[in-house]
């Protein structure tokens, strides 16, 4: 056998021994495999050796932190990766030598269509004139920024209603799943100038149409299963803040599980009903859950264990509303001159009910 052969066959076992650095992506880790990474990192920092990027070649890299795991160098992204994103992996070797890149596809983008529209509040068929609040909930959470192109409300004719809502408003719970739009105050108090050049967004007597659009896209960027139409009819406003006074409590009696009911003479806020109103007894609040009925002029509580006998009261907050932002002792359609504080300090008020046996 010949020199040059020999030589050459050295050459292959010392090249078939050393693995090759190839970049590897293992749950949502970059890692460079086959390359042994000294455990400091290099003057200019483990950014300067291997980097990942989602944009141009001149743009800056993803965020992350960097480790060295039994000498394997390894990228842990900041951020989850996004859906239908390319990912651009570089490694440059401080030895020199061509980088070695290597691209992957980030999950790839939802296609089908979950989110819906769980319910609308307020229920009823006929709304106040000066109505303050609107609230959407949604099974899913929801793309913000959207409501101006898919939430609207239609005349009796069909035509879109311009400037009815407060410009700019759109309130998300943190879970994007309940969209709050406020109507604007300036159309509903009266002696405002938008009031008395507009009118009232929603005029008594005639009917309207609620249309919220299917494609309306969810946070995964997919649209809804089905848009929504809802018919209402525009009542009178509503001027006289609410009065406990007014309020009929049905109490359970002890040793039942059944639910304690508030009935309203008027509907209440959807929202506000969920938690500001609660039950005290003689062990302090009683735990339970809270459910709103008949149009949301119904309280129901029911508790999470059997009524005892004793005295108890329900603990109301005064910042509660109606329909129309009505407060507890204060219409939202107050005087305009009038001064208003902007901090209102939390006030409650108390009305007791007994369990007998």
């Amino acid at each position: 056998m010949t020199v040059g052969v020999l030589a050459l066959l050295l050459i292959a076992s010392l090249s078939a021994g050393a693995p090759a650095i190839s970049i590897q992506l293992e749950g949502g880790v970059f890692k460079v495999a086959g390359w042994n990474a000294p455990s400091s990192a290099p003057a200019r920092g483990w950014e300067s050796v291997f980097a990942v990027y989602t944009g141009p070649a001149d743009a800056p890299p993803l965020l992350g932190t960097y480790t060295v795991e039994r000498a394997t160098l390894q990228f842990h992204p900041r951020f989850p990766f996004a859906a239908g994103m390319r990912y651009r992996a570089i490694f440059r070797s401080s030895a020199g030598g061509a980088p070695i890149e290597k691209i992957f596809d980030g999950p790839p983008a939802a296609t089908v269509a979950e989110a819906r529209i769980e319910s609308v509040y307020p229920s009823a068929p006929v709304l106040p004139s000066n109505i303050l609040r609107l609230y959407v909930y949604f099974s899913a959470p929801m793309s913000r920024g959207e409501a101006a192109a898919h939430l609207h409300i239609l005349d009796s004719k069909g035509k879109v209603l311009e400037g009815i809502f407060l410009p700019g408003e759109e309130l998300w719970d943190p879970a994007g799943r309940r969209l709050t739009m406020t109507f604007d105050p300036g159309r509903i108090k009266r002696g405002l100038t938008s009031n008395q050049a507009m009118g009232p967004p929603i005029a008594e007597g005639k009917l309207y149409t609620l249309v919220i659009d299917r494609a309306w896209r969810d946070a995964r960027g997919v649209p809804m299963t089905e848009g929504l139409r809802k018919t209402f009819r525009g009542g009178p406003a509503i001027r006289m803040p609410p009065d406990p006074k007014t309020w009929r409590i049905a109490p359970p009696q002890a040793g039942a599980s059944g639910g304690l009911t508030i009935a309203f003479p008027e509907p209440m806020n959807y929202a506000l009903l969920q938690r500001m109103i609660e039950v005290r007894g003689p062990r302090g609040v009683v735990p339970g859950t809270v459910s709103i009925g008949h149009d949301e002029m119904e309280w129901r509580f029911n508790p999470r264990d059997r009524w005892e006998a004793g005295s108890y009261r329900v603990v109301v907050d005064t910042a509660i509303e109606d329909l129309a932002g009505n407060h507890i002792g204060q219409p939202f359609d107050i005087d305009v001159f009038e001064h208003v504080t902007e901090h209102i300090a939390t006030q409650t008020i108390s009305l007791p009910f007994a369990i007998t046996r």
